[in-house]
């Protein structure tokens, strides 16, 4: 066994490498099954960041059905999801490039089904009876804002007709067994889904058209998700109406009832369509569900409403689905990458089809994810994971404490994930200290806990990251003198209020986050064009408090170094967000950088600009506090330094 060596934190050598992370990994999403065959979209840093549909069949053999150029991925409300559907031998698909969708009988050139107009889709199912696909379009041919619809098209000629208008956003569109009735949720500017959703139930006449829709459930202050169907008619869905979103059903007598009242979360925010935490499988619910910020597999009976704990090493799971005999699902634990997992329902024995990461790591450069829950404003506690430096080969110099790396997770109406993540990995096997803030906002601990946020953006979640330094600080676990914060999208505003209206961090890193959020609510997309409405306040009624909340306004108050990370093509958060910034502070004489990617829109998913990002990230951080990496890294400029 070697001793291992005495050197500085964050110039520790280490064998988790960029070029390792962006070479080794894939992204895995949108799990689907039919007819026992397992579908998922693969996103190929490697391939210029393109989406794939991979298949795994009866012949135990991995599949690739999408050929270059097309991508699997849809631009619905920027965000996407729903992207594809398989029914039989049958794929329809979504094309990134060029928005259509694509008719693909497998083993053949796939072509294209709906015309170029300006129009997106998502959350796509097949209505076999009727020779027609039902999902939401989200329409950019008219002048003005988009409108979205949920719309029926013809699998023979591709002409659309809307199926259910009116409102400003539609989502889950489920077929009923019998084909005679459809669910879906719908919402209103200024909510997002996980505020307040409507639950909807309509008959279908001869035509497949919608016969006057019931409200099932939802209202102001309920969040309704993931409408299903299960064989006997019976509706099931997600509300949050208890605090916690928990599993409820709609008997065909049209009776609701709770399955299981439990603090406990069994749902995600709907940032993307096609999200799914729960299958039915026969006289059984097999769910995942969220408690103490971490994931879990459940099972629930539902002749007697049992619940039970289905035991796995997994603390991230998502995107659940369910066949006769199996469930599928994406699962990560704090030592394995997430991958792919078939659960065999008799023998409840495991199978990995595909890791994101297939690259094996000596244990001794792991990081493993502590607990903790912290005192924070207002009396309250927060929560966050912390990741101590580790490395084998290493220990710090004596009476040195590491760096802390503070992490500001986007949405904010998202949460971090307890899973083997490589780029936190190579922050803590160089010698850093990581902390993942759950910050007031957050999901996975209760409709409250999101509610902390509402009118607070930019208080909040800035007290919480402070407090969670402090936290480490006043337990000597990290350097109070080293500590920076970073965020990408909504965590970099966040990221940016604390560096401007606090002193607590000595640098930052900005990955396209914002700076002035009055921009921001008069430019960027519908989806999220009435998010601030809560987050901040009515615009333009509450002018002043947008202009009080935003870092742009306050660069006096600024005073250290910050590097900025921005996608040219982002319709999010727009350039000049961070340009704005960047400006402000070069004028101003602080140490400040600028990356910027042409090819990149809202979140990096090419491997060159994933590694440049993540080195000259470091690289900036080395300069800043003055230690000698053991990589060679290329070297950016850094303005005023």
């Amino acid at each position: 066994m070697n001793t291992p060596q005495v050197a500085a934190c964050g110039s520790w050598q280490s064998p988790i490498t960029s070029n390792l992370i962006v070479s080794q990994t894939v992204g895995i999403s949108s799990l689907a099954v039919n007819q026992g065959n397992i579908y998922w979209v693969e996103k190929r840093p490697q391939e210029q960041g393109r989406n794939l549909l991979i298949g795994y069949g009866n012949q135990a053999e991995v599949k690739n059905f999408t050929l270059a150029p097309l991508s699997v991925r849809s631009k619905i409300h920027e965000y996407g999801g729903g992207a594809f559907v398989v029914e039989g031998n049958t794929i329809y698909f979504s094309n990134y490039q060029d928005g259509r969708i694509y008719q693909q009988v497998i083993g053949t050139q796939p072509y294209p089904l709906t015309d170029k107009l300006e129009r997106r889709y998502g959350d796509l199912i097949v209505d076999r009876d009727r020779n027609r696909l039902i999902c939401v379009c989200e329409d950019h041919s008219l002048a003005g804002e988009a409108k979205n619809s949920i719309v029926t098209i013809n699998l023979n000629t591709g002409r659309m007709q809307d199926l259910a208008a009116g409102s400003d956003f539609y989502s889950s569109p489920r077929l009923s067994p019998d084909s005679e009735y459809l669910a879906w949720l719908s919402w209103n500017h200024p909510d997002m889904p996980w505020d307040s959703t409507h639950l909807w139930l309509a008959q279908l006449d001869a035509e497949g058209m919608v016969l006057e829709p019931k409200l099932i459930a939802g209202g102001r202050a309920e969040s309704i998700c993931e409408p299903k169907w299960g064989d006997d008619g019976t509706l099931y869905f997600s509300s949050d109406r208890t605090n916690w979103w928990n599993l409820y059903r709609r008997k065909p007598d049209g009776q609701v009832e709770i399955l299981q009242q439990t603090s406990a979360e069994f749902a995600y925010p709907h940032w993307i369509f096609g999200l799914s935490t729960y299958a039915v499988v026969g006289e059984y619910i097999i769910c995942a569900y969220s408690a103490d910020g971490c994931w879990h597999l459940g099972k629930i009976d539902l002749k007697t409403k049992q619940f039970s704990e289905i035991k796995t090493r997994y603390t991230n799971i998502s995107d659940l689905q369910g066949s006769d005999d199996f469930v599928v699902f994406i699962g990560g634990s704090p030592t394995e990458t997430s991958a792919v997992i078939k659960l065999d329902l008799n023998t409840f024995r495991e199978q990995i089809l595909r890791r994101t990461g297939e690259v094996q790591i000596d244990p001794g450069y792991l990081s493993l994810p502590e607990a903790i829950a912290f005192p924070s404003s207002e009396g309250l506690t927060a929560h966050a994971w912390y990741y101590a430096p580790e490395n084998k080969d290493y220990i710090a110099m004596p009476g040195e404490l590491p760096p802390l790396i503070v992490n500001s997770h986007g949405g904010p109406t998202a949460a971090a994930a307890v899973e083997l993540n490589l780029r936190i990995q190579y922050w803590t096997s160089r010698g850093f200290g990581y902390l993942d803030v759950n910050y007031g906002g957050s999901i996975g601990y209760g409709r409250q806990y999101r509610q902390r946020l509402d009118g607070k953006w930019g208080i909040v979640d800035v007290d919480d990251c402070i407090n969670a330094a402090k936290y480490l600080v006043e337990r000597k676990s990290v350097d109070g003198d080293r500590l920076v914060i970073t965020g990408s999208s909504a965590g970099g505003y966040t990221t940016l209020a604390a560096l401007t209206f606090r002193d607590t961090f000595k640098a930052g890193a900005s990955y396209y986050g914002v700076s002035d959020l009055e921009i921001l609510a008069k430019d960027t997309h519908k989806f999220e064009s009435r998010y601030l409405d809560r987050l901040v306040g009515k615009y333009p009624e509450d002018r002043a408090i947008y202009q009080e909340r935003s870092p742009i306004y306050f660069i006096e108050q600024l005073d250290c170094p910050v590097i900025f990370f921005q996608g040219l093509k982002d319709q999010v958060v727009p350039p000049n967000q961070a340009e704005m910034m960047f400006e402000a502070i070069k004028k101003k004489g602080l140490p400040v950088a600028y990356i910027a990617f042409e090819q990149e829109a809202h979140g990096f998913r090419i491997a060159e600009n994933i590694k440049k990002a993540l080195d000259s990230e470091f690289y900036f951080y080395s300069r800043i506090f003055g230690f000698e990496p053991a990589d060679r890294l290329e070297q950016i400029e850094i303005i005023n330094l």
